[in-house]
């Protein structure tokens, strides 16, 4: 497992991919809008590693009270402006670092995390789901969408901090817990041109696509919950 982390103000700009990280897709992960449709989501929401918040404004744009949090000035900007020009009053965005996050405690009824846990330092994990669990109201669920071992090849680095269904188990229960954990994908675009890599040729995983030519990698999709004080 990785401790190094990408300069996510970088990859924002832009400048790290020719043109918008292959995580922003323009939507929600489809795995967290089926759980929005499924009526699974209740506000108010906090969006950790909000990036350029596609999920924020798609569920502000549905009425729901959202703050995003990301530590990358860029996108938080990107978020902010992306908010006014919708005209989507209920959707806020902070730029923290969400291992040392605070000024919210007991506030909301679910926190989701859209591809945020494999971007974490391993050993910023522990903060990061401490400070969640603190943000978040008694009885409120926690979703986590991260990618599995075997996503990426062993041989990439820095890459993704992928998890098993153990690791990820392990780590959550600590503050939360745990109700489901089951396969999932998440959606990427593909790149037209990938960033140059340092050493040898590395051959990545043959992933299937969706209908939109997306590519779909391997995912856990995590429910759990903090206990009704």
């Amino acid at each position: 497992m990785s401790s190094e982390v990408m300069d996510w103000d970088d990859a924002y700009r832009q400048n790290v991919f020719q043109g918008p990280p292959p995580w922003n897709i323009g939507e929600p992960q489809p795995e967290l809008a089926a759980l929005i449709a499924a009526g699974k989501v209740r506000s108010d929401v906090l969006d950790a590693g909000c990036g350029y918040a596609e999920l924020s404004l798609a569920l502000a744009a549905q009425g729901y009270t959202v703050l995003g949090v990301d530590i990358t000035p860029t996108a938080v900007a990107a978020a902010t402006e992306a908010a006014r020009e919708r005209g989507l009053s209920t959707a806020s965005f902070q730029q923290a670092d969400i291992t040392a996050f605070s000024g919210h405690d007991g506030r909301f009824s679910t926190v989701i995390d859209s591809t945020l846990f494999h971007s974490l330092p391993i050993e910023g994990r522990d903060g990061y789901l401490r400070s969640v669990f603190n943000a978040a109201a008694p009885g409120a669920n926690y979703y986590v969408l991260v990618f599995a071992k075997g996503a990426f090849p062993a041989e990439l680095e820095p890459k993704p901090n992928e998890v098993d269904e153990d690791e990820l188990r392990d780590a959550v229960s600590r503050y939360w817990v745990v109700d489901e954990i089951r396969p999932a994908f998440i959606h990427a675009n593909a790149l037209a041109t990938p960033p140059p890599m340092p050493g040898p040729p590395i051959e990545f995983p043959e992933h299937d696509r969706d209908e939109k030519g997306r590519v779909k990698m391997p995912a856990y999709l995590l429910t759990a919950h903090k206990v009704d004080q």
